[in-house]
């Protein structure tokens, strides 16, 4: 499980494609603690470290170091789901560790499963913050409520407000500058998981409707 609360960028060092979908090399700093098999959330996509390198030296020090990377395959099933297919050499993702059973749970329930593309419409600088408008892809504005939670290339993010085809969340600077929102722009995509307790809700009360 994650939290929605991006640990920082990520840079794709290579991309290759295979018959059966994708493997992407992702250069990172400052994670030491790289496993072969742990979950890692890429913009948002649960996916599986396959192959690393912490960027250690032949001392073991320097753990962590900006040279380090790790490898993930995404099935064509993924590709197909997520704009990752289309990510390319150079181009920076959001990276969440997987979150510990004594972690501290600052953001909320992300599972790192994809619902659906959606696409930036407005982005506006308000003060020292931005507010950034999305619109609401088919069939998902019955999960987003104003002041609800929503995840946005696995960016844990309150709605700010809610309209019939679009809806707003509003972006503190320390998020702008952390994650890859610093470097959308209107027409660019982005991955939305919705809560899934309001997943949950719906199928529970789907027999009373």
């Amino acid at each position: 499980m994650f939290t929605g609360i991006v640990e920082g960028t990520g840079t794709v060092r290579e991309r290759t494609e295979t018959e059966d979908g994708l493997r992407l090399r992702i250069g990172v700093d400052g994670f030491d603690d790289l496993h072969h098999g742990q979950s890692i959330s890429v913009s948002g996509v649960c996916l599986t470290v396959e192959e690393y390198d912490t960027g250690a030296d032949a001392n073991g020090t320097d753990e962590g170091g900006a040279d380090g990377w790790f490898e993930v395959f995404l099935a064509s099933e993924t590709v197909a789901k997520t704009y990752l297919g289309d990510v390319g050499e150079g181009d920076a993702v959001n990276v969440e560790r997987a979150m510990p059973a004594d972690g501290r749970f600052d953001g909320h329930v992300v599972q790192g499963h994809v619902d659906t593309v959606a696409e930036v419409t407005g982005i506006e600088r308000v003060g020292e913050d931005w507010r950034f408008t999305f619109a609401i892809p088919e069939g998902h504005a019955d999960y987003l409520v104003d002041k609800g939670s929503v995840t946005l290339d696995g960016i844990s993010l309150t709605v700010a407000e809610k309209r019939e085809a679009e809806f707003d969340v509003a972006i503190i600077p320390t998020t702008y500058e952390l994650t890859t929102l610093s470097k959308k722009s209107v027409g660019d995509p982005v991955h939305l998981e919705v809560d899934v307790i309001a997943k949950y809700v719906e199928n529970m009360l789907e027999g009373y409707a």
